[in-house]
């Protein structure tokens, strides 16, 4: 490759656009009509980024410089070589990575250290010169740098860090989004810190704050509010589930959960923590003066061009409140019920339902299984201007308009029980129950389904069949429940094969043993499945994203005189398995023959 003209390992300097085209028409990446209407355009197309850039993200002017890698990936020119390629930023990366003899480098945020990134290199160097610390391992300090061909950038890099540096090649859209994030985010706490450090020991704001309260105070300083929303961005990239504000002893742990698995992100000053979950209070309309009782709230952001819904709740702990924000997105808690993950016998099944006028459907599974998005996305396919309806939740999850929903609270004497009384008089067709918790509850449910409505109810069971006898526990008379109850629904949420670093593997004897597969003893085969090895897209966790798993039991005049008998769940369930339904093990098995999942997440989800 040294002989290459244009751009090789043996170069010298920054690369110029021209450099760039003769480097991806050796590759093969161009053809050379493809770099000749790049050249052609260049000047037009660069004006207009430079225009773009300053607006930049988050409402901040970008004060860096226009690379060419990034001019040119903007014309998203198709890759001739490769049907449906593209060639953006990240491929561009892995090409000067492969042409300059440095790693390439796909960065996840999680498995940054932000102190160490905000303390070697100041804001205003690190995005002019596109450059993102990596990590520091004695006196090796890794670099992400979207040009390796920069010397003068490295050597400049060398002489200021006093660090052998070592260089990797990422995408400059990467380097600058973690930038703007976590220099963001660490200065803002860094500021609130000072502030909050210096009111400590001044005489008048000790004053200040007798005449106001210390929350209200610290919950308007600009940098916990520029802090908090750096926070929530952060979340949403990472496809969050849930952000947790954790005081400790000494200092305050930030994680996030991501498909169902928590991950450390940064650690705060102990003295900003308090200033931090005021600002969330005050966002979510919360007490922020009570720090002694547990508290819910919710909050409504604008994402993009979409809305998301934030539940927030507060708990007394040992060193302080503890908050937890659980991210609701649209785009997740309703979906087409066909995307769910029903095989198509039970969807079939499933559909038929909720298709009925009235009756009684039961979805159980324990918290976090994915009952709240089952139930979502069924009541937004029956909603229509011809149907009334409504739903009792405590809380209420997602506000949607085409539903009237209504919130649990005790305080004032508005329950689960209480609020379907009052339903019953407001001219139901579709009701939901947010969760079955006593037999008043169970009582006034069997009712509605029994007076001409269709009613959807959680359940927090292990399976289908066990929702029975919990039904018959909250004192339901036997014969009520079989004459309402059309099915029961049980679920599990499994995580997805991440499909960048999918590849195929076999099971061992004894994970075939292990999932009490009936194999003919004569039986050599090798059974194929897939696992994830890990790579950038998934973090190196090998999976990327969620799928449900169905246990869908319709109760048969068959399963009804079974219910009137009052037969417990064992035998109920193997007569359901005899009628040809599908358990949760067995859905989940056939998730994993699919190449959808892994044999861990199998045997993590399900219990036979």
């Amino acid at each position: 490759m040294a002989e290459r003209t244009g751009g090789s390992r043996g170069r010298k300097g920054a690369l110029d656009l021209r450099s760039l085209c003769t480097l991806m028409i050796e590759h093969g990446l161009l053809s050379e009509q493809q770099v000749r209407d790049v050249l052609v355009q260049e000047s037009a197309q660069r004006q207009r980024l430079v225009h773009a850039m300053g607006k930049g993200a988050y409402g901040l002017r970008q004060r860096t410089t226009l690379l060419p890698s990034e001019l040119l990936a903007s014309f998203g020119l198709p890759i001739e070589a490769e049907k449906g390629a593209v060639l953006d930023e990240d491929r561009i990366a892995k090409m000067l990575a492969e042409e300059s003899g440095h790693p390439y480098k796909k960065i996840d945020p999680l498995r940054l250290d932000m102190k160490l990134i905000t303390s070697v290199l100041s804001r205003p160097y690190a995005r002019r010169h596109s450059v993102l610390v990596l990590d520091l391992k004695g006196r090796n300090l890794a670099v992400a740098v979207a040009d390796p061909f920069d010397v003068e950038l490295l050597e400049g890099l060398r002489r200021n860090t006093g660090y052998n540096i070592s260089p990797m090649v990422s995408a400059k859209k990467d380097i600058q989004r973690i930038i703007t994030e976590m220099y963001g985010f660490r200065s803002s706490v860094r500021a609130a810190a000072q502030t909050m450090e210096a009111g400590v020991d001044l005489g008048n704001l000790e004053q200040l704050v007798q005449l106001k309260s210390v929350d209200d105070i610290e919950a308007t300083d600009k940098h916990v509010v520029n802090a908090v929303e750096y926070m929530l961005h952060y979340a949403f990239d990472q496809r969050a589930s849930d952000i947790h504000i954790e005081p400790k002893r000494d200092h305050s742990q930030l994680r996030v959960r991501i498909d169902g698995v928590m991950h450390n992100v940064t650690t705060l000053p102990r003295v900003v923590h308090n200033a931090v979950v005021s600002r969330i209070k005050m966002l979510s309309r919360l007490d922020i003066a009570e720090k002694r009782r547990p508290q819910d709230g919710r909050i409504k952001t604008g994402k993009q061009e979409a809305e998301t819904e934030l539940r927030v709740s507060t708990m007394p702990v040992a060193f302080g409140e503890k908050v937890v924000i659980r991210i609701f997105d649209p785009m997740v808690l309703m979906q087409d019920l066909a995307d769910l993950g029903f095989f198509p016998q039970d969807y079939e099944i499933y559909e038929e339902f909720i298709s009925r006028s009235n009756g009684m459907i039961l979805v159980t599974g324990p918290t976090g299984s994915g009952k709240t998005t089952t139930l979502y996305s069924s009541l937004r396919t029956l909603a229509s201007p011809e149907v009334n309806i409504v739903s009792i939740e405590d809380p209420i999850e997602m506000v949607v308009e085409e539903f009237n929903q209504v919130a649990v609270n005790p305080q004032i004497g508005i329950t689960f029980a209480s609020s379907l009384r009052t339903i019953l008089r407001q001219d139901p067709d579709i009701i939901m129950v947010g969760e079955v918790r006593d037999a008043e509850t169970a009582a006034n449910a069997v009712q509605a389904a029994l007076t001409g409505h269709l009613v959807f109810a959680t359940l927090h069971t292990n399976d289908s069949a066990s929702a029975v006898g919990r039904m018959l526990d909250l004192q339901v008379e036997p014969f009520l429940l079989s004459s309402t109850l059309v099915g029961i629904v049980a679920q599990r949420l499994l995580r997805l094969i991440c499909q960048h670093c999918k590849k195929k593997t076999f099971l061992t004897p004894d994970q075939i043993s292990l999932l009490k597969m009936k194999m003919p003893e004569d039986d050599q085969r090798r059974l194929p499945v897939y696992i994830g090895e890990g790579c950038p897209a998934c973090r190196g966790t090998g999976y990327f994203g969620r799928t449900a798993v169905y246990e869908v039991l319709p109760v048969s005049n068959k399963i009804g005189k079974m219910i009137n008998e009052r037969q417990d769940s064992k035998e109920i369930l193997k007569a359901a398995r005899l009628d040809g339904m599908m358990t949760l093990r067995e859905a989940a098995i056939k998730k994993l023959a699919q190449g959808t999942t892994t044999f861990e997440e199998v045997l993590r989800v399900t219990v036979e």
